[in-house]
């Protein structure tokens, strides 16, 4: 069965095709249904890669700017390490698109550091070492494949050890990162075809129910796992269901303020 962790983070699969469609015409309108894409149980989701580089043609994102100062600590509560190595991968992708060399090697420095936290070190090593090598020779298209791999690394060694509950977590944490980047980039130059990229009713319907029947208790009942469950709830509404809904400025707006404040405490609960 495809895998959440790998569907919603995974970057720089079609690196290879990036030059040429940055080099075409800016669309006239995001058509989701031309994305390369990927199934999560039915559910089709647009690879992340694709994703920015239709924001790149509406609007050429200054992508340093939405880079964090800090990264945030781990805990002891394996719920927040999980939650808080989803948005650190993602603050990869975000580090890559922006060239930030030291970013990426520091990015790089902490996948490593979470994910022994979590007894998944040894899988994303070789990984850490590579992002940091690359880095610093700028070989951005190597780096996004590099990360991607590490998802795939952290995904396989959680699937040994039997904690898809995690790699839910690991999961959803890079989805809330990734959609405030997102929203930050879409309200400060708000189209109606740029906000169409907010609409995932399924994939937000999809994480829902994950978190809603979760198996480990201690992870069901964590109080950050809460606060996401929430909201997804209130998310859902803002997003629309049906095929032609517009999502509006305000809407945009919103989403941003509570993804925002939602990786702000995901950060915060190790400091």
């Amino acid at each position: 069965m495809p895998n959440i962790l790998n569907a919603v983070l995974a970057a720089g699969l079609l690196a290879a095709a990036a030059t040429t469609l940055h080099a075409q015409k800016p669309p006239e309108a995001v058509d989701l249904s031309s994305f390369p894409a990927q199934s999560i149980d039915d559910v089709v989701v647009p690879v992340p890669s694709e994703v920015f580089i239709v924001l790149d043609k509406l609007g050429n994102p200054n992508w340093r700017s939405e880079l964090r100062d800090s990264l945030g600590r781990q805990s002891g509560n394996r719920a927040q390490v999980a939650l808080l190595l989803g948005t650190v991968i993602a603050e990869g992708f975000v580090a890559v698109e922006a060239e930030d060399s030291e970013k990426v090697k520091d990015i790089g420095r902490r996948v490593l550091t979470l994910s022994k936290a979590i007894n998944v070190e040894k899988a994303v090593l070789e990984r850490s070492k590579s992002i940091t090598d690359k880095a610093e020779v700028k070989e951005w298209l190597a780096v996004r494949k590099e990360f991607d791999g590490a998802l795939q690394d952290v995904k396989a060694a959680m699937q040994e050890l039997g904690d898809d509950d995690l790699a839910q977590l690991v999961s959803v944490g890079g989805w809330i990162r990734g959609t405030e980047v997102l929203t930050s980039i879409i309200r400060k130059n708000y189209t109606t075809d740029s906000a169409e990229l907010l609409h995932q009713p399924a994939l937000v319907n999809f994480f829902t129910k994950k978190l809603d029947n979760l198996s480990n208790k201690r992870l069901a009942e964590d109080d950050l796992v809460d606060r996401i469950r929430k909201l997804l709830i209130a998310i859902a509404p803002l997003i629309g269901d049906g095929e032609g809904d517009v999502i509006p400025s305000e809407n945009v707006t919103r989403i941003h303020k509570m993804t925002r404040d939602t990786v702000a405490a995901i950060a915060s609960k190790g400091a």
